[in-house]
């Protein structure tokens, strides 16, 4: 079933690679269309982006396989009780449910400058065809989608289907919307990026890590040197920067919110940064 879905060498990621975390958390609600507008308004070269599915098939974007009542509303605008802080679960609910919740109205006390509105949880589609829609009335160039499938194994049937049934889901929206070129597909769970490279093996991967092993000791768990690797920043240093670069992988880490921090990092030599604030870029 290999469909070598594009030649990624004709779509190499920029030199530095400026991607909008959640589209631009600190300053719009996260994974949501206004967040994705206010980071290509601000110049990124990459949208990341969280997926899940929901109960009729659809590709959403959202962080967390529930709806969060820390910055999430029900229906009704009130409230998700305490009681029930992880029950209104994506997977459990068909889409048309699922975009009735206010996402975007609930102050959220971590990211206090974000702009406050009422939004939704988006279909990965949607995302695709406004931002396609936004680059071509503003004459930018293409950004690459940084999207990160949300899986681990514990859960598998309750909060998203199986690897290879989510792996295909998104696929089949990258694929109709033509957009292989210029997607990277990020995961903590080296199984979907493991069904990735055997049944896509032209997409760009990247491995997130947030744990103490080696790079060679990640990437034999992996079974494949993938195209990014993607760890936390306080984990990037010089001697991983030039084993991975050996490897020809890039290193992209995440989150960085301080201005002095992602100019560290540029001139360690990282080839891109993740932030919640792409306003800092502006700064770089």
């Amino acid at each position: 079933m290999a469909q070598d879905a594009t030649d990624q060498s004709i779509t190499r990621l920029p030199a530095f690679d400026k991607e909008g975390h959640r589209g631009a958390r600190g300053l719009a609600p996260e994974n949501t269309i206004p967040a994705m507008l206010k980071a290509l308004e601000l110049g990124v070269t990459t949208l990341e982006m969280d997926a899940h599915i929901s109960k009729d098939g659809q590709v959403l974007l959202s962080h967390d396989p529930y709806f969060n009542r820390q910055h999430e509303l029900l229906p009704t605008g009130e409230e998700i009780p305490t009681a029930d802080a992880k029950k209104h679960i994506l997977y459990q609910l068909d889409y048309s449910e699922i975009r009735k919740y206010d996402i975007g109205s609930k102050y959220y006390k971590n990211f206090p400058e974000q702009e406050l509105q009422k939004a939704y949880k988006p279909l990965l589609e949607e995302v695709i065809d406004t931002t396609q829609a936004y680059l071509a009335a503003h004459n930018l160039p293409q950004v690459f989608y940084n999207i990160e499938i949300k899986t681990k194994p514990s859960g598998d049937g309750i909060y998203h289907p199986a690897p290879e049934e989510f792996v295909a889901k998104l696929m089949a929206v990258i694929l109709d919307k033509g957009m292989a070129p210029y997607v990277i597909i990020q995961s903590f769970d080296v199984r979907t990026l493991q069904v990735l490279k055997r049944n896509y093996p032209g997409i760009k991967t990247s491995l997130l890590t947030e744990n103490l092993q080696s790079l060679a000791k990640n990437l034999e768990t992996l079974g494949f040197a993938p195209d990014i690797y993607s760890p936390y920043y306080k984990l990037v240093n010089a001697g991983l920067l030039k084993e991975a670069h050996a490897r020809s992988i890039k290193v992209i880490p995440w989150t960085v919110n301080n201005l002095q921090k992602i100019k560290e990092l540029k001139e360690l030599g990282v080839d891109g940064v993740i932030t919640d604030y792409p306003d800092l870029f502006k700064q770089l």
